[in-house]
C-alpha cells in the first residue's frame, strides 16, 4: 500500500465521517430525532448525558475532528501526517469510550455512532500506517565536513 493510496483512503473515510458527524450535529441543533432504522436506540443515545461534553455536543466534536483530520490529510509533510494520526487516534479512543457507554451505561446503540466509530477506527489505522511508512530522518554526520578541510591537510 503506497502513501498516496493511504492518503486517498483517509480522505474518503474523513469525508464519510464529516457526513455522519454533520448529520448528527444538525439533528442535535434542530432538536429532531435522528433516523434510526437498525437499532432504534439513536434517540436514547442522542438525549443521554453522554451526548455532550462540557456543554458541547459530541457530534460537533466529531465534526471538528473529521475536519481537522481531512485538512491534515490534504497538507503535505511529516507534521501534517503526525497531526492526522494524533487526531485520529484520540478520536478512536473517544469513540471507544462512547461505544462502551452505549453498551454498558445507556443500554442503547445508535447506528450513526457505530458508523462514526468504524470510520474513526479506519482513519486511525490509515493515518498511523502513513506515519509508519515515513522514511527515517536522514542521518546527519560530520562526514559532509571532511571535504575541503581534509583536502587542505594533504596539500
Amino acid at each position: 500500500m503506497t502513501d498516496r493510496r493511504l492518503q486517498r483512503v483517509g480522505v474518503v473515510l474523513a469525508v464519510l465521517g464529516l457526513g455522519v458527524a454533520g448529520y448528527l450535529t444538525y439533528v442535535h441543533y434542530a432538536g429532531i430525532t435522528p433516523v434510526c432504522n437498525i437499532a432504534h436506540g439513536c434517540a436514547k443515545v442522542q438525549s443521554s448525558q453522554y451526548a455532550e461534553l462540557a456543554g458541547v455536543p459530541v457530534a460537533l466534536l466529531g465534526l471538528i475532528g473529521y475536519v481537522g483530520i481531512l485538512a491534515a490529510l490534504l497538507v503535505p509533510g511529516e507534521t501534517a501526517r503526525m497531526a492526522a494520526a494524533l487526531t485520529a487516534v484520540v478520536g478512536f479512543g473517544f469513540s471507544a469510550y462512547l461505544t462502551y457507554r452505549e453498551l454498558f451505561t445507556i443500554d442503547a446503540i445508535c447506528q450513526w455512532c457505530v458508523a462514526s466509530a468504524v470510520l474513526m477506527t479506519g482513519l486511525a489505522v490509515v493515518t498511523v500506517w502513513r506515519v509508519l511508512l515515513l522514511p527515517p530522518a536522514p542521518q546527519r554526520t560530520l562526514a559532509h565536513l571532511d571535504g575541503p578541510i581534509a583536502r587542505s591537510d594533504t596539500g
